[in-house]
Formats: C-alpha cells, sequence, structure tokens
C-alpha cells in the first residue's frame, strides 16, 4: 500500500512539472516573439524547457504503457478493453491535430507576410517626407523672420537694442531674441516669460556658421515635450568699422505637428524592425504550434490512459468483488459509482445486494438489542420523574407504571403490570377514585383530556392534575392510553397562602395606618375634658376613652398577625438540575395539549443552582399554566421554553424564558401585570404572576414581561446560581431602590 501511494504521488509530481515547464517555455516563447534580440537569448532555453517537459511526459506515458503491457500478457481482467480503448483514441486524436497544424502554419505564414506589403512601406516613407517637408517650410519661414528682425536692428547702438528687441520679437511672433557679439557675449535679449539666462547662450556650433556669415537654423525638442526653432543670423553693417553682432531667435513648433511627426518617425521605426523580425516571427510561431501539437498529443494520450483506467476499474473492481461473494464474504462492498451510467448503476446494485445479505443476517440481534435498550431507557426515564406515568392497553391493564404514580396514589403498581386498574383499585380508595375519573372521560370516548380534580383519603385531600393521550391502534380505537398526572395541593396551597398573605398585608396597611390618629384622639379628649365635667360625664367619658384606647389596642394586635402571616418563610434552599425540573413540569402539560405545540430549549452548560425546588416547580406551574390559558381554545397554539446561563451584571444567573403565541398581554395591562387583582382573563384572579414575582424575588431574582415581537406573550425569569450571586443581586437592587429614592 505504501509503495502504490508513494508511485501515485511521484506520477502526480512528474504530471505537474511538466505542465509547469510547458506554460513556462510557451510564456517565454510569447515575450520573445517580438523582439529578435531577446529571441536568440532565449530560444535555447526554451527548446531546453520544452525537451524536459517532453521528457517528462514521455516517461509518465512509458510507465502506463509498460503496466498496461504486463497486464494485457497476464490477462488481468479489463486489459484488453483498456488496450482497444487507447488506440482507437490516439487515433481519433492524430489526424485531426495534423490537419489543423498544417492549416494553421500556412495560415500563420500567409498572415505575417500580409504584414508587410509595398503600399504600406511607400505609405509610411511618403508619411515621414510630408512631415519633413512641412517642418522645413517652417523652419525657413522663422528664419526668414529673423533676417526680417536683424533688419530693423540696423544702425541701432548697443543700448538702443534693449526696447526695440521687444518690439521685433512680438512682431515676428518669436518666444525669445537675443543679440549677441562674436564671443557669445549677450547685449540685448526680450522673452515671453521668464527663462534660465544659460538656455538663450549661443553654442559653439552656433557661433562658428555664423563667423562664417552663414544663417544658422535648427530644430530641437524642449524640456516640457515639445519642439522649439533656433535662428540666427547677421544683422547688417552700416559701416565696415562697426563691430558685427548676431541675432539669435527661438519660435515655439505647434504640439499637434510635433506629436505628428514624433508618431510617424516612431511608426516608421517599428516597422522597419518588424521587417528585420519577418523570419524571427515565422520560425517563432511555428515553433510554437509545433510545441502545442506535441505536447497536446502526449496529453491526450496520457489522458486516454487514465481515463480508460478510470472506466476499466469499476469492471475490474466488480470481477473481485464476485469472487468474494462466492467465498460466502457478505461484507464485500465496492467503492460506489460516482457516474449515473450502466456501469455505475451495476456497482451500485452490487452493493446494495451485499448490503442486503449482511443486513439480514444481522437484523434478528440487532433488534433485539434495540428492544431491550429501549425498554431499559424508557425504565430510567420513568423512575427518575416525579410525575406519576400509567400505560394501559385498550382493557386498561397496565403496561408501565413509574414509582412516582405509586407513591401519589398510595399503592404499589410497577408490580402488578399486566393487571387491570380495576383489580388493582381492590381496597385503594385513592385509585378507585382515580379510576372513576378516568372512567368518566374513557366511557364517554373522550380519549384526549386533561383535567384537574380532588381525591379525598384518610391523609386529607389531593388535588391532582390529570392528562390522557391515546395510543395509536390498528382502527378507530385507540391502542391504549397513557395517564400523565401530578401531585399539585402543594401548588395550590402555595398560591392559596400567598394569596391570604397578600390580602393580609393589604388589610394590615389599610386597617393601621387610622389606629394610631383614633388611640391618639381618644387620649386627647380623656385628658382635655375630663376634669372639665361633673362627675357622672366624667364617668362617661372615661368609660367611652377607655374602650376606644382598648379596641384600637385589640385592632393593633389583629394588625400585627396578619404581618406576621404575611411575611414569607424562609426559602429551604438546595442543589436542584433546572432544565431536569423543567422536562418534568413540561411533560405534564405535553402529555394532554395534543394540538399545542410544546417546545424547549435548555442549556446543557446550565447544571445545578441553588433554589428552592418547591418554589422554583411552583413558578414553572404558574408561567407554563398562563401560557396555556392564554391560548385558549387555539388547537394550533404553541408554547416554548428555553434556559440558558450567562452573567447578569457580573452575577451568574440562570435565565428562564416562557413564551406563547397567544394574545399577548393588554397594552394597558403590561407595566401593572405583576399587581395582585390585575387580569385580562375572565376568570382569574389576578394573583398568578403575582405570586411568581414574590416568589422570584424571595431567591434574589427578577422577573420581567412583555409581549414578543412576532405575536404573543414572554416572561423571563432571572435567577442568582448560588448564594454569592443571590447577595450581589440583592445588593445591586437595594442600591437601585436607594438611587430611586434619592
Amino acid at each position: 500500500m505504501a509503495s502504490a501511494a508513494i508511485k501515485r504521488i511521484a506520477f502526480q509530481v512528474l504530471l505537474t512539472v511538466g505542465a509547469v515547464l510547458w506554460i513556462a517555455a510557451l510564456l517565454l516563447l510569447a515575450q520573445s516573439a517580438q523582439n529578435s534580440e531577446r529571441f536568440g537569448e532565449l530560444h535555447s532555453l526554451i527548446l531546453f524547457i520544452n525537451a524536459i517537459g517532453v521528457m517528462v511526459l514521455l516517461v509518465v506515458i512509458g510507465v502506463a504503457l509498460s503496466r498496461l503491457i504486463r497486464d494485457y500478457r497476464r490477462h488481468i481482467p479489463g486489459s484488453r478493453l483498456r488496450a482497444r480503448m487507447l488506440l482507437s483514441f490516439v487515433i481519433l486524436v492524430v489526424l485531426p491535430l495534423l490537419v489543423v497544424y498544417y492549416f494553421a502554419v500556412q495560415f500563420l505564414n500567409s498572415g505575417i507576410d500580409s504584414w508587410f506589403t509595398v503600399e504600406v512601406e511607400e505609405g509610411l516613407q511618403d508619411a515621414l517626407s510630408l512631415t519633413q517637408t512641412v517642418l522645413d517650410i517652417r523652419k525657413r519661414e522663422y528664419l526668414a523672420r529673423t533676417e526680417e528682425a536683424a533688419a530693423g536692428l540696423v544702425g541701432w547702438p548697443d543700448l538702443g537694442m534693449v526696447n526695440v528687441v521687444g518690439r521685433l520679437r512680438r512682431t515676428v511672433g518669436a518666444t525669445s531674441l537675443t543679440v549677441v557679439d562674436r564671443s557669445g557675449r549677450i547685449i540685448a535679449t526680450s522673452q515671453d516669460r521668464p527663462r534660465d539666462i544659460q538656455a538663450l547662450l549661443p553654442g559653439e556650433e552656433l557661433l562658428q556658421q555664423i563667423g562664417q556669415g552663414r544663417p544658422y537654423v535648427r530644430m530641437e525638442p524642449t524640456g516640457e515635450g515639445g519642439y522649439r526653432v533656433i535662428t540666427a543670423v547677421d544683422i547688417p553693417l552700416q559701416s565696415p568699422l562697426m563691430q558685427q553682432r548676431a541675432l539669435l531667435g527661438q519660435f515655439p513648433v505647434v504640439a499637434r505637428l510635433g506629436h505628428l511627426a514624433d508618431t510617424v518617425d516612431q511608426t516608421y521605426t517599428k516597422y522597419r524592425g518588424l521587417m528585420y523580425l519577418r523570419e524571427p516571427l515565422k520560425q517563432s510561431f511555428t515553433l510554437t504550434l509545433t510545441l502545442v501539437l506535441l505536447l497536446s498529443f502526449l496529453g491526450a494520450v496520457y489522458g486516454a490512459i487514465f481515463f480508460a483506467d478510470r472506466l476499466v476499474l469499476p469492471i475490474q473492481q466488480l470481477v473481485a468483488g464476485t469472487r468474494a461473494v462466492a467465498k460466502g464474504d457478505f461484507d464485500t462492498q465496492l467503492p460506489p459509482g460516482s457516474s449515473r451510467d450502466e456501469i455505475g448503476f451495476l456497482i451500485n446494485s452490487f452493493n446494495d445486494m451485499t448490503r442486503r445479505l449482511g443486513k439480514a443476517r444481522e437484523t434478528a440481534a440487532r433488534s433485539q438489542q434495540l428492544v431491550e435498550s429501549q425498554r431499559a431507557n424508557l425504565a430510567i426515564i420513568l423512575a427518575r420523574l416525579s410525575t406519576g406515568v400509567i400505560s394501559l392497553d385498550e382493557q386498561l391493564r397496565i403496561r408501565t407504571a413509574n414509582e412516582a404514580a405509586g407513591a401519589i396514589l398510595g399503592t404499589q403498581l410497577g408490580s402488578r403490570v399486566g393487571e387491570t386498574l380495576e383489580d388493582v383499585s381492590i381496597g385503594q380508595p385513592l385509585l378507585v377514585q382515580f379510576l372513576g375519573f378516568a372512567r368518566g372521560h374513557l366511557d364517554q370516548n373522550d380519549f384526549e383530556w386533561r383535567e384537574q380534580f380532588v381525591l379525598h383519603g384518610e391523609l386529607g385531600s389531593r388535588v391532582l392534575m390529570c392528562a390522557c393521550t391515546p395510543l395509536p391502534g390498528g382502527s378507530d380505537q385507540p391502542g391504549g392510553f397513557v395517564l400523565v398526572f401530578d401531585d399539585i395541593t402543594a401548588l395550590l396551597q402555595a398560591q392559596r397562602d400567598a394569596a391570604w398573605g397578600e390580602v393580609a398585608r393589604r388589610l394590615a396597611h389599610e386597617i393601621k395606618n387610622p389606629l394610631t390618629p383614633i388611640q391618639l384622639s381618644a387620649e386627647r379628649l380623656r385628658r382635655r375634658y375630663l376634669g372639665t365635667m361633673n362627675a357622672e360625664d366624667s364617668q362617661f367619658l372615661e368609660r367611652a376613652t377607655h374602650t376606644i384606647v382598648q379596641q384600637v389596642e385589640a385592632m393593633k394586635d389583629m394588625v400585627n398577625a396578619f404581618s406576621e402571616y404575611a411575611r414569607a418563610p424562609n426559602l429551604d434552599v438546595s442543589k436542584v438540575d433546572v432544565n431536569k425540573l423543567i422536562g418534568e413540569v413540561l411533560e405534564l402539560y405535553r402529555a394532554r395539549e395534543m394540538g399545542v405545540e410544546i417546545k424547549q430549549n435548555l442549556d446543557p452548560e446550565l447544571g445545578e443552582i441553588e433554589v428552592d425546588a418547591g418554589r422554583l416547580r411552583q413558578i414553572l406551574h404558574n408561567l407554563i399554566r398562563n401560557a396555556f390559558e392564554a391560548l385558549g381554545d387555539d388547537r394550533n397554539g404553541k408554547v416554548e421554553v428555553f434556559s440558558r446561563l450567562h452573567d447578569q451584571d457580573d452575577c451568574p444567573v440562570a435565565e428562564i424564558l416562557v413564551r406563547d403565541n397567544g394574545p399577548g398581554f393588554q397594552m394597558d395591562l403590561v407595566s401593572r401585570v405583576f399587581d395582585p387583582y390585575v387580569t385580562s382573563k375572565p376568570k382569574g384572579t389576578g394573583l398568578g404572576l403575582a405570586i411568581v414575582k414574590k416568589l422570584v424575588e424571595e431567591h434574589g431574582g427578577k422577573i420581567e414581561a412583555g409581549n414578543y415581537k412576532e405575536g404573543g406573550a414572554e416572561v423571563r425569569v432571572l435567577l442568582p446560581i448560588n448564594e454569592t450571586a443571590r447577595q450581589a443581586m440583592m445588593e445591586q437592587r437595594r442600591g437601585e431602590v436607594r438611587r430611586e429614592s434619592a
């Protein structure tokens, strides 16, 4: 296996090297095609690189052909088919390549020859001559203007020429006029704009030519990308005794004319260069086509070998797989065919056949293991639920029952599996009442229901919240039932306690305020009028004020009793798995509310927190029940419960969010939704959320309520996860209260 992998990697490296060398050679060839010097420098390198590329391909093809010949001689399945496919493909490739190569060479040679026609060369020469003629006319014109200006300076002394030169410059249209003597000393000058004085000094060639009495004219480029004409003539002398002087002029050349002259000259120069590269270009393109043909042919040959191997490989694998199945190896699987042709279909069919054979042998054992595993998982789940769960068949025989069901109904149900509830309920008053409530619905073909009812026992009454869900059967009748119930006696008691506590607190508040003024007023009346009355009236006033004070003291005792009753008891804090508790509460509602979609998204990182488990269960029951009640008869309703662990003002808290898609809170009640006796439900007491808020605040937490942006209501509860976080959040709340008070 290792040697095969090494060989495969070596082939890939050789192919990559060949492709890179081929591309590099073509790039070098393209760069040198337009430059004879560059072509001469790179010609040997190009041939060397292409020779290496051809050798690489020859090596790769040689190895592949040797392997094909070896397999052919050994009668390996598929080798003859590969050989025929390779031969056919090579024949189909070679003939078109040769035809294309022949006509391409002819087309390139004729195309390059068409670039160099006599008409084009004569046209470029005529354009160059025309440009030169126009420039010569301009130079003669500027020389004549200079001679005209020199005639205007005849007879003027040196000092007087300064003003005359400026006027003559503007007249002849020169950019500068300068008067110099034979030594090149400047006597007078005038310029259209300030220039470096060195630019006005005459050169040796100019001084020598005018010293011989001949006029000077020349066109030269400027430093700004344009051209100018330099002229020089002798100023005529009035007397042979006068010193000979010369007039130098500089005239601008029109930018358009200079640009055209440069363009014509550059074009003619390039054309002459192409004429020189005519034959090298033909050779270069011919060599390019030859290299492309050769490398393309070799690449096509290797491609034919590669694809022939790919096409024949499934046949070889199928033969090997068939032999393995014949020996009894039903686990044989061939590499799945990626193509959708007949070969791929055949490979997939073979794999499907062996897969089914293998599955048929393993189905029984795997099914048995699956049943045992599911039964064990279900038993663990039911055993750990605090909610009672009983599954019955259509004859009300017990199929399964968890420990919580027996504890709530006061009898052991786990050991009575297979018996009917009616037989098990003998001598069990709680179970008799439970069965009566269940039969009341089932006898009326009400197979899906949810109800709260009271069971009366020796130790008192128990309030159960029970939900029934039918199991699918073979006909219109259900195949059984699942009863899920929970003892909510403590929950209801807590609600009543909270309600009475609120009533007591309000009564205490309303009654306590006027008591002190009443008592003080009675005592003040006694002190003020007792000494001013006769004996009979004094006794009457004494008895009346004494009665008032005595009754006020009695009412104070009653108010103190109300206040003491309204105070919350101490928390019974323990570590509680929030997610598990949420799941238990939701299970009670999920079993009944079949038309309501219940979703839960619980953060697995939340874990256990330090809370009062009973009060947290009460919080969850109130919130979830409110969500279901808000949905009413909407069978397309949805209730969602989320939990997550995050930081709230640098305190780690557990967040619980309950959301429904009902009508939501009324806008005028959102700010007062946690106040007692505030409700929008016709039969609501307005104490549910008030109790939840009180329970949350007992834990040092926070609670928020509002309407969800997509419709419905949502309530968010934040509980500190430990005592440290609880103290921190309570301190933050006290700080907020102090700031609001300030």
